[in-house]
């Protein structure tokens, strides 16, 4: 929580002296257009996130129980978890810093340095730094993931928007099934990994369906908010 007030306060010194603005550029104060918005967009990314989960049981023959230590406690402490993780990263990535950069260079090459930066910093997030063919892979969906939170950002002005669709993926794939063994889980396998056969066009299917899903279906609905 520290960190968010921090990141919180950095911004209101910013755009202060960027402008003698105040954190209202951050859009976060909730109208019915937005709440409807964010709604939509969380449970949408929420649900194709979950689809890789869903392949991996067809095509993977992978099964999916819910985990025993599951606890009401232990549940809104994770989900908690995600959202502070997630309002970080938009702070950063989308926060007053893409919103001068709007003003400054337009649209196109502020959504751009944005998704540059956010990709950038999965890479040291995701450890996989050195390893040019998974940085290569964490590169491709994690810049073209941070084209669609900054459209949606500057398409709303307000970070709503992209907080909900990268939390409802985040927040599927990080805590709800085990996309990451380490850590409590809502849904946990029901013993170890079947070994199994499938072809390159299911193993391609389940690694890129979602994410090509999310994308596209997210940026059509950002489209339809009114401007």
């Amino acid at each position: 929580m520290i960190q968010i007030v921090a990141l919180l306060a950095v911004s209101w010194l910013i755009i202060w002296l960027f402008e003698r603005g105040n954190l209202s550029v951050l859009g976060l104060i909730p109208n019915l257009q937005r709440v409807k918005y964010f709604l939509i967009l969380f449970l949408a990314s929420a649900l194709i996130s979950s689809s890789a989960f869903l392949l991996k049981m067809y095509f993977a023959r992978e099964v999916y129980v819910i985990d025993d230590a599951l606890t009401i406690t232990g549940f809104l402490r994770s989900s908690w978890y995600q959202v502070r993780t997630v309002l970080t990263e938009e702070l950063l990535c989308r926060g007053v810093i893409l919103y001068i950069m709007i003003k400054k260079w337009g649209h196109r090459p502020a959504i751009f340095v944005s998704s540059l930066l956010f990709a950038v910093l999965h890479w040291l997030n995701a450890g996989v730094w050195g390893n040019m063919v998974q940085m290569a892979l964490v590169f491709a969906f994690t810049f073209a993931m941070g084209l669609l939170l900054a459209y949606a950002y500057a398409r709303s002005f307000s970070m709503l928007l992209p907080f909900a669709i990268h939390l409802g993926w985040n927040w599927m794939q990080n805590y709800v099934f085990p996309d990451n063994p380490m850590g409590s889980h809502v849904f946990v396998l029901d013993g170890p990994p079947p070994v199994v056969t499938i072809s390159y066009l299911a193993f391609f299917t389940m690694l890129l369906l979602p994410k090509i899903g999310v994308l596209i279906v997210d940026y059509m609905i950002v489209r339809k908010y009114s401007v």
